[in-house]
């Protein structure tokens, strides 16, 4: 298998917003594109009943091989079947195609299962000609994989990134789903997992297609805990996940400041910036801020590339 420096740029990647499609509805691929999404992830499990598993699979091996979707710019992502079910090893040999970014594995709570996926992908690699590794997106919704995330995340070069299932992970244990504290007490456990592991953190679904007031405050508190971005269920929240994952005028410039001053005092350590001492951390913090600005064209002339 690749060494994870083959896939150390993934995290990089910007990815506000990540746009469920189900697989078995490939009129609405075209309309994906189009769309303001960061990221697009095709769905092959819970959007797709079992008498139209092999109809979406076929339906989304197709279109991954369009030129529209390799022409894109999207961060492509693809949803398959549980590891061990009927489905998996038909889905990866499906579907790992050139262009694909990452692979999501759900319903995942153990080691053993990451590494069989991570396996499976390089075969499905090469019988496809994929020179560029895919990457794995682990869902983490259970008590049990919530537990065990770091471990789960750590368990391959190949996991680029833990994604919340809050649905999954509530509604079993009767949790309240609008309880502002027990979801931030699950992103912020999930976030440092993600964090020990070195890989980035994206936010769950947000079924109330309603209530963008709520989807709004739960981009924010995924935002403020580190998150690059959110799901969406639907177009109309991508625009939401976009506004609160994107570096604010005011952040970028502090990240500005911060980088010159480093540049400036480099060798004093940690210097004063608006009244804040800042060191190392923080500095690094102003890089990536500056990083996704950048790529997002969000910089002023005379900030581009600052940060690197």
């Amino acid at each position: 298998d690749p060494p994870s420096t083959t896939l150390s740029a993934m995290p990089t990647l910007v990815m506000r917003s990540k746009l469920f499609v189900p697989g078995s509805r490939p009129d609405l691929f075209a309309k994906a594109l189009a769309s303001e999404a960061d990221a697009i992830s095709l769905d092959l499990e819970d959007a797709v009943t079992d008498d139209r598993k092999d109809e979406a699979r076929t339906t989304v091996r197709e279109f991954l091989l369009s030129s529209a979707a390799k022409a894109s710019g999207k961060i492509l992502i693809v949803r398959v079947n549980a590891v061990g079910t009927a489905h998996f090893e038909a889905d990866l040999h499906a579907v790992a195609r050139s262009g694909v970014h990452l692979i999501n594995l759900p319903k995942l709570e153990r080691v053993h299962d990451v590494l069989a996926a991570a396996e499976t992908l390089a075969s499905a690699e090469a019988a496809n000609g994929v020179a560029r590794p895919i990457g794995l997106l682990l869902n983490i919704e259970s008590a049990k994989a919530l537990r065990l995330a770091h471990e789960l995340a750590a368990a391959h070069p190949r996991v680029m990134g833990l994604q919340l299932g809050l649905a999954d992970l509530f509604e079993p244990l009767a949790i309240d789903r609008r309880d502002a504290d027990a979801v931030r007490l699950a992103m912020f456990t999930l976030r440092m997992a993600a964090g020990e592991a070195g890989v980035f953190a994206v936010d769950s679904a947000f079924a109330d297609l309603h209530d963008a007031a709520g989807y709004l405050a739960e981009a924010q508190r995924a935002q403020a805990l580190g998150f690059v971005g959110k799901s969406c269920i639907h177009p109309n929240q991508v625009a939401l996940a976009n506004s609160v994952f994107r570096p604010s005028d005011g952040q970028i410039a502090h990240a500005l400041k911060v980088v010159a001053a480093a540049q400036q005092h480099h060798r004093q350590g940690a210097t004063r910036v608006d009244g804040t001492m800042v060191d190392g951390p923080f500095v690094r913090s102003a890089q990536v801020t500056l990083a996704n600005a950048e790529r997002l064209g969000l910089l002023p002339a005379t900030g581009k590339r600052t940060g690197h």
